[in-house]
């Protein structure tokens, strides 16, 4: 059994929620999406222990129709979660493993000569699928990472003058590495601004890593996956991606996201700032944890719960704050804490 804890920034923003908020009565009925969702986590808790935080925001990502790059050292579950979640939902489910000899065509597909009808037929690869698992993806290079940039935005892909739709849900949950860098290539801004999230994963602590070792020792299973049920159809996930449009977000709440990206292009400390982009997808995640704690409503706090994964592989700190060792999770804390919230 695997587990993790969230050392990371994103648990410096759990929301804390009001305890009358309960009472309010929700003008869109969230109580079956707030189950899926909890049963999808019991699912996921029956192997990993912990790391709520990186759940919770692939949850997130899953209700906003979002891609996903998850961030750490080797051993700390970034793709046995992916591949528990990918198991919950009643979907297509494939894994590609990055290499540096890795072609597009081995991710898109490639025309094959059919020599009984004397005609090319396209072969699909392994991208088409629904839930998509990208092993590594700073492994291979450039013109491999660059196969992936029609289909993650606009869920399509040419080939030979046809297009190609994807099937609905489509998403594509990426993991790198961020200590070794020897036989790495560094994705591209355009690349990173694909995903809707860059989630941060660190190691257990005590108590975690103890849980770890004692239900490995207990566990009489060789597949600690195999007791992970399915809960979700693809329908009622299409479903729920549709009813968190529809989540509710007041014009000073609007105005409140405006204000976080506009500051992050004129902080001195970024050399470079967050685009319109940015702005959209801070909108849809927050909507996305409004939806995780059963509210048809934004807060502030779904705001900032949001805005770390949201900005932190959008923005880029100036080279010389760098090497004084600011992050760009400092610098959106700090312009989290210089804005005034709306009330």
């Amino acid at each position: 059994m695997e587990n993790f804890d969230n050392e990371n920034i994103e648990n410096q923003t759990s929301i804390n929620l009001n305890k009358n908020e309960d009472q309010f009565q929700s003008r869109i009925d969230m109580i079956e999406l707030r189950a899926s969702l909890d049963k999808v986590k019991a699912e996921i808790g029956k192997v990993i222990v912990g790391q709520e935080s990186m759940i919770e925001h692939l949850l997130a990502a899953l209700l906003s129709n979002g891609h996903v790059l998850i961030e750490g050292v080797p051993g700390v579950a970034k793709t046995i979660t992916a591949k528990l979640l990918a198991k919950t939902i009643d979907v297509g489910f494939s894994r590609i493993q990055f290499t540096p000899d890795l072609m597009p065509s081995d991710i898109l597909g490639t025309s094959i000569f059919n020599v009984k009808n004397s005609e090319f037929e396209f072969k699909k690869g392994p991208i088409f699928s629904n839930f998509i698992l990208i092993d590594e993806i700073n492994r291979s290079p450039a013109k491999t990472q660059a196969a992936l940039f029609e289909v993650m935005e606009e869920r399509q892909i040419t080939m030979d003058g046809t297009r190609y739709i994807m099937e609905e849900p489509f998403l594509v949950v990426a993991t790198q590495n961020p200590i070794e860098h020897e036989g790495t290539y560094r994705l591209p801004e355009a690349q990173l601004d694909r995903f809707l999230f860059k989630i941060n994963v660190g190691y257990p602590n005590l108590e975690q890593e103890i849980t770890i070792i004692k239900n490995q020792h207990e566990s009489k299973k060789e597949d600690k996956t195999e007791g992970v049920n399915k809960v979700i159809t693809a329908e009622q996930l299409k479903g729920y991606q549709h009813l968190v449009k529809e989540i509710i977000v007041e014009a000073q709440l609007m105005e409140y996201i405006a204000k976080i990206i506009i500051n992050t292009r004129e902080n001195q400390f970024l050399y470079l700032g967050a685009s319109p982009r940015a702005s959209l997808a801070l909108l849809t995640a927050s909507k996305a944890f409004a939806a995780l704690r059963g509210r048809d409503f934004v807060t502030p706090e779904d705001i900032k719960e949001a805005s770390y994964a949201v900005l932190r592989h959008r923005v880029i700190v100036s080279p010389e704050r760098e090497m004084e060792g600011l992050t760009a999770d400092e610098i959106i804390r700090q312009i989290l804490e210089g804005i005034e919230i709306p009330r």
